[in-house]
């Protein structure tokens, strides 16, 4: 791979980069681009997706005031591949990068039939990130929150999810903060290592503290251009919220409805509602700092719900499948006065596609290296009903024997079609996305040929992707 190239410097080397920018016009071109990250939101945990027991006001908000996709879909059915494409620009299969990173030296589940590919590590620092991108292009620009693709269990990382030598202040992002922050959601009182902000007090998220050092940031850059991601540990597992009075408001609301919930789908409400406040306060600081109007703000899940507790909508599957529930997810963007209040779009869209969709909103020039991602722009501004595009292609050569047993599998979507392709006993599925969209009927055995067509088209993609597949044991 060839080195990074520097940040842009040089008077000359900024008119080269403006000369080659996209242009759109100043009225309908955003200042600034927020770009927010929830962890493991399943299909149907909010009220705009058709949830009926958490409550999300802040999320039905988002939805009034901007634009809901109905056929978004995650790079990848889990959360290091996804976040590795989202800030490339390129798919899981191109990056070698399909799985969740694990410590050097880890080995597969034994026993397997198929050999899978070595476990990815850490994101190539030398891979052109949208942090690099838009701070080559004058943006100032912030990164708060889980990272999740950087190298663990090594010195100078021994924790599974720091940031490390890899984060993402080696991706063009200038100011950083994770807040010592996990999925156990809490750090006892006295907790150090905190650089900046002292110890943690008694009480304390750390999840929850990110949302404070993302107000920091608008407050101290609201009137410069940034590009900035936050990315949430919400609603990972475990579940855990410090709002013990949701928990009894949770357990109150089962009672009076007549649901038999046990205590952990109970808890997971009042996680959820935990986590739209977070976005609430955001899109709160927003409006009162002035920015919303110049603003491009965009909120996705990172793949479908864990299946333990999450609503995946009725959808079929969840994290860690490639079924619907594994990777179609909530997605909605909010933009005053370019997007339409309220509107829904049905356009399959993916989260590669964020680079040229952030690139072009911004007048800037989308990276070489970005081949995986198409604008959508068209479609949040109404100058498009559809993409031109109808193929949409997942890779997830690996075994995940926890919770699903999920073995190597890719799946294609083609118009309302979709293919899965089992490697281990050479496997097909299809199904209807328009008729059957939870995927009851196998349609592969009555439309033999296209199901093979389409196992071919998704061969020869994940091929030219230059992708890693399993193989067969000697």
């Amino acid at each position: 791979m060839s080195p990074k190239l520097p940040l842009i410097q040089t008077t000359l080397g900024v008119c080269a980069f403006a000369a080659s920018a996209v242009s759109i016009p100043a009225a309908s071109q955003p200042k600034n681009i927020v770009l927010m990250l929830v962890d493991d939101l399943g299909w149907g945990d909010t009220g705009p997706y058709g949830g009926r027991f958490a409550e999300t006001p802040n999320f039905d908000r988002l939805a009034k005031e901007g634009m809901r996709f109905t056929n978004a879909y995650a790079p990848a059915p889990i959360c290091s591949a996804t976040r590795a494409a989202i800030m490339t620009g390129k798919s899981p299969a191109r990056l070698n990068f399909e799985f969740v990173i694990q410590a050097r030296g880890s080995k597969p589940p034994p026993g397997t039939v198929l050999r899978q590919p070595d476990f990815p590590r850490f994101l190539d620092p030398a891979e052109t990130s949208m942090g690099d991108v838009m701070g080559a292009a004058g943006y100032v620009t912030g990164y708060f929150g889980k990272w999740h693709l950087s190298e663990h269990g090594v010195p100078g990382n021994e924790r599974y999810l720091g940031y490390g030598s890899q984060g993402p202040d080696k991706q063009g992002f200038v100011h950083v903060n994770e807040e010592r922050g996990s999925h156990p959601y809490s750090y006892p009182k006295g907790k150090k290592n905190r650089p900046g902000y002292g110890d943690f007090k008694e009480g304390e998220f750390a999840p929850d503290l990110l949302t404070d050092r993302m107000i920091d940031f608008l407050r101290a850059h609201r009137d410069e251009k940034f590009f900035l991601c936050l990315s949430h540990y919400y609603v990972h597992a475990p579940i855990h919220t410090r709002c013990e009075w949701l928990i009894k408001k949770y357990k109150a609301k089962a009672a009076r409805m007549g649901l038999q919930m046990d205590k952990e789908h109970i808890e997971y409400a009042a996680f959820v509602e935990t986590m739209d406040h977070l976005v609430g306060r955001v899109l709160d600081e927003m409006d009162s700092l002035g920015l919303a109007q110049n603003t491009l703000f965009v909120l996705m899940s990172d793949n479908g719900g864990d299946p333990r507790f999450a609503d995946n909508g009725g959808l079929r599957g969840g994290k860690w499948t490639l079924y619907e529930g594994g990777t179609r997810v909530p997605l909605m963007a909010r933009w005053p006065g370019i997007i339409d209040a309220g509107s829904v779009n049905d356009t399959p869209v993916i989260g590669t596609d964020f680079m040229a969709t952030f690139c072009e909103a911004l007048g800037v020039k989308k990276p070489a290296s970005a081949v995986d991602s198409m604008s959508f722009l068209p479609l949040l501004t109404g100058k498009a009903k559809a993409l031109p595009r109808d193929t949409l292609t997942w890779h997830f050569p690996f075994y995940h024997p926890r919770v699903t047993g999920t073995k190597p599998i890719s799946s294609i979507r083609k118009g309302d079609l979709k293919l899965i392709y089992f490697y281990e006993d050479d496997r097909l599925e299809l199904f209807d996305l328009k008729n059957d969209p939870l995927e009851k009927n196998d349609l592969s055995s009555l439309k033999t040929q296209i199901a093979a067509n389409m196992k071919k088209t998704l061969l020869d993609t994940l091929n030219a992707q230059g992708a890693r597949f399993p193989t067969k044991r000697e």
